[in-house]
């Protein structure tokens, strides 16, 4: 069979340097911004132009910490506590037999500063350093079908369990540089909101967990009042 070359048009920036703690899907967390640089192959205002007449975009990118590894016929869906197995093509998975994913994020702004040309985006759930193949304008009338059917995933996951910090966490926050991390305790408080812990942990564990955002390593646990940031600590080396 044919097989086809794609080339990236730019790279993500954001917030997540690992895995564990990124929103399972895009625009759940408003506040988890990103950029993408594009590359200078691609850097021509006229390929942009109006661009930013459109609030939303399409990402096409490549899961690059899952390339080149095996797929799997079937998978583990988190919304499915992680305990039952669905077809790969039945899920979001990374493990497919061409690791492409694609996320639907807010536009906030396109740049052009010094020959560089950056999107500013809100509401991602990509990790930093992710290749993207392919920019698409989101088209209401086309993009969204109200009535469309969504199998086990028909409804958003729902998260009633307060978020709290901890004295030590609420000083560190008051001390970090807030334009290095912007909306700090809103972007945590949003992305604890959604239950980052494992699916098979289920909601009852209290095991300590470590989350990283940019060079921060956020603590947290759950407790018998609802999920507590016990610290924030800066990682050596960053």
């Amino acid at each position: 069979m044919t097989a086809y070359h794609f080339e990236p048009i730019g790279r993500i920036h954001s917030c997540f340097t690992e895995k564990f703690g990124i929103p399972r899907q895009p625009n759940l967390v408003p506040e988890a911004c990103a950029t993408l640089d594009i590359l200078p192959a691609f850097q021509m205002v006229e390929a942009f132009r109006e661009l930013d007449e459109f609030s939303h975009v399409w990402i096409v990118f490549v899961f690059h910490r899952c390339y080149g590894r095996p797929w799997k016929a079937t998978v583990r869906p988190p919304r499915l506590g992680g305990n039952r197995r669905v077809g790969v093509f039945a899920s979001r998975s990374g493990f497919r037999p061409n690791a492409i994913g694609q996320s639907v994020v807010t536009l906030r702004r396109i740049e052009r500063e010094k020959g560089r040309l950056r999107l500013h985006l809100g509401g991602v759930d990509l990790l930093d350093g992710t290749p993207v193949l392919d920019l698409k304008p989101y088209l209401p009338y086309a993009d969204c079908i109200p009535d469309a059917r969504a199998g086990y995933a028909s409804d958003a996951p729902a998260h009633d369990r307060p978020i709290t910090f901890s004295p030590d966490a609420e000083r560190r926050i008051a001390i970090l540089d807030a334009a290095r991390y912007p909306n700090l305790k809103a972007l945590i408080t949003g992305l604890l909101s959604q239950d980052p812990r494992p699916a098979y942990k289920g909601t009852g564990d209290q095991a300590a967990f470590g989350m990283r955002l940019w060079d921060l390593n956020i603590k947290f646990e759950m407790q018998a009042n609802g999920m507590v940031v016990t610290d924030i600590e800066t990682i050596c080396g960053k």
